[in-house]
């Protein structure tokens, strides 16, 4: 019969367990493991409750004594195949139970049928009674128990196995709890069945060790807690695709988009090392596997996050493929210090970088656009500079065309001396030299505009040298009309002594200083013309081109945005860009930066940086010149 302390154990069982419930209740945790634990606890619960009501019915009432126990073998039959259930859930690492682990309760409902019916075939007993001497078990009753020891054999073996491949501290905690509340019932019920003189209290007190190993292992230790549900939806919201692997690399769980575009494709599955799918004879497959798994090993050097780009290929209906591109993210898992496994991210970020080509084109187009509006105003203004050298050399043209003429019907002539052949040759030798200049000056503007034609902003030209004079003579040049008919003048101001050289290419550095100067010159002209300074001085580490006015200043809510977007004070007659594709030239050309100050609140001043790594300072330079 049932002793008072069995009873008094199992009163104690019953109340904590329903203090339990009712605490996992209030903390909706509705996982798959809390609903088998929960499960295992209520058919433990039932058990209890019945061999409680054995007692308390004593042993004259032979039905009741039946229903019962019915009661306690219906539900133990059940706590084993949960036993497995957990198991496989830990291993398998399910989120919901799949529509093959039902089969696990079917031995268990069987069984609750041959027990209820036993009275019509005496499958289960032969003979029933509460004594264990008087029972007879029927030939149902080995299939069962062969059944619970298949179940809480498996749950164990499978513990075991997973947590020698898997040596993290926390694994091997969460398996010793689970594979020590498997083998003490296990135990029990193989020396109760070989015995002879164990109590029908035998068994269920043993499955208390099962029921408080597991919760401890569940609740305290987190078991199966690798991937819980928040952490899983935060893991699917920031990435298109995650993998989860163990500290040796073994796959221990992907999500749906992560299944589609890459599990089968590199044959990857969960409980697989990482290092046996590297064994594929594909280039292709291998390339994307030994990125990952190096990734992996640097992250575990380093304990720090890694990241890389991938490119894969998808394909699509009717044959066709595209390239997709990821960023991958190798994460270290880490608990008390100890690493226990890998979390890689995969982002989708094939639009994005379609996006940034297309806006990176869009921009280039811009600047070209931009430059070559630049090219026309400035080629309109030499228009009208050529037309003076052009007039010159034609009327040069004239005037020699006149002393030829003079010269020819000069020769025979006997008044002619010789001294007035020589005034002849010496008039000509004039006009030759003021032909020569004009030539000479047009040959520059066409040495200018045809190196500001040729700027582009891919060109490498780091080899490439020149003066600060040279600068200043193009930039002169190819303003020379904008700001006469400003009423402008540029004033050059070099506050260093020697030749200035700088390293780069000059078309980029003068369609730089040029924008500037237009910006001045319009700034300028509001306030009527007058002096605009282009001044070169050091400062620090930095060679500083600077471009002031006496203009009407900028606003401060446009110059907090100067240099950050393409913004203007022009109004309708600008559009911000020309300073925008400054500050990028002068960023990406030569490595240096652009500034604005105010010009002692009376205009303003534009700052290029150069650093001096690339500038060098040789021989005596020229005094600043006014135009």
């Amino acid at each position: 019969m049932i002793s008072d302390v069995a009873v008094i154990i199992f009163a104690v069982a019953l109340i904590v367990m329903a203090v339990f419930v009712v605490w996992n209740l209030r903390r909706r945790n509705f996982g798959l493991l809390n609903r088998l634990y929960l499960g295992m606890a209520g058919a433990y619960a039932v058990w209890l409750s019945a061999l409680i009501g054995m007692r308390i019915a004593g042993p004259d009432r032979e039905g009741m004594l039946f229903c019962l126990d019915a009661l306690t073998n219906g539900a133990g039959a059940f706590l084993p195949a949960i036993c497995l259930g957990i198991a496989l859930t830990f291993v398998r690492g399910w989120e919901r139970m799949p529509k093959k682990g039902y089969l696990l309760f079917v031995m268990p409902l069987i069984t609750n049928v041959v027990v209820w019916t036993n009275p019509l075939h005496h499958l289960q007993y032969k003979t029933f009674s509460i004594i264990k001497s008087k029972l007879v078990f029927g030939p149902y009753a080995i299939v069962s128990g062969i059944f619970s020891y298949f179940c809480l054999m498996t749950g164990i073996i499978l513990m075991i196995d997973f947590v020698r491949k898997n040596r993290s501290k926390l694994y091997i905690k969460q398996c010793a709890l689970f594979v020590a509340g498997g083998v003490v019932p296990l135990v029990v019920s193989i020396i109760s069945t070989l015995g002879q003189n164990s109590s029908i209290t035998t068994t269920p007190l043993s499955f208390t060790f099962t029921i408080a190993l597991n919760g401890i292992a569940i609740y305290r230790l987190h078991f199966l807690d690798i991937k819980p549900l928040a952490v899983q939806k935060i893991m699917e919201r920031i990435s298109d695709g995650y993998l989860v692997l163990s500290d040796n690399e073994l796959i221990i769980s992907y999500n749906e988009p992560f299944k589609k575009n890459f599990v089968e494709k590199y044959k990857l599955e969960v409980n697989k090392y990482l290092s046996d799918c590297l064994k594929v004879d594909n280039q292709v497959e291998k390339t994307f596997l030994y990125n990952l798994a190096n990734a992996v090993e640097s992250c575990r050097e380093s304990l720090s996050v890694i990241t890389y780009e991938q490119a894969d290929m998808i394909m699509l209906p009717q044959n066709n493929s595209r390239k997709n591109y990821y960023i991958v993210e190798v994460t270290a898992l880490t608990q008390e210090d100890n690493l226990t496994g890998f979390a890689v991210l995969f982002k989708d970020v094939t639009q994005l970088k379609q996006s940034m080509q297309q806006l990176q084109s869009n921009q280039q187009r811009m600047m070209e656009q931009e430059r070559l509006a630049f090219l026309g105003q400035m080629i309109g203004g030499l228009a009208h500079n050529l037309k003076t050298p052009i007039m010159s050399i034609s009327g040069c043209v004239v005037a020699m065309d006149d002393l030829v003429e003079e010269y020819r019907e000069s020769l025979d002539d006997p008044e002619v001396e010789k001294e007035d052949y020589e005034e002849i040759c010496n008039d000509m030798k004039k006009w030759l030299e003021k032909i020569q200049e004009s030539t000479g000056y047009m040959s520059d503007i066409i040495t200018a505009i045809k190196g500001q034609a040729v700027v582009s902003t891919s060109e490498t030209t780091q080899d490439q040298t020149f003066t600060v004079d040279e600068l200043e003579k193009r930039c002169r040049l190819l303003m020379r009309h904008e700001l006469q008919s400003s009423g402008c003048a540029l004033v050059t101001n070099y506050l260093l002594d020697g030749e200035i050289t700088i390293h780069g290419d000059i078309n980029n550095m003068v369609q730089a200083v040029n924008n500037l100067l237009s910006n001045a010159i319009y700034a300028q002209q509001e306030v009527g013309g007058g002096n605009i300074i282009l001044q070169v001085r050091q400062e620090n580490d930095m060679l500083r081109i600077e471009v002031a006015d006496h203009g009407k200043g900028v606003q401060p809510e446009i110059g907090d945005k100067l240099f950050k977007r393409m913004v203007t004070s022009k109004g309708a007659m600008g559009n911000g860009l020309g300073l925008y594709i400054t500050y990028a030239s002068i960023r990406g050309k030569f490595g240096g930066d652009m500034s604005y100050e105010d010009n002692q609140g009376n205009g303003a001043v534009f700052v290029i940086s150069i650093p001096m790594e690339i500038v060098d300072i040789t021989g005596t330079t020229q005094e600043g010149g006014l135009t």
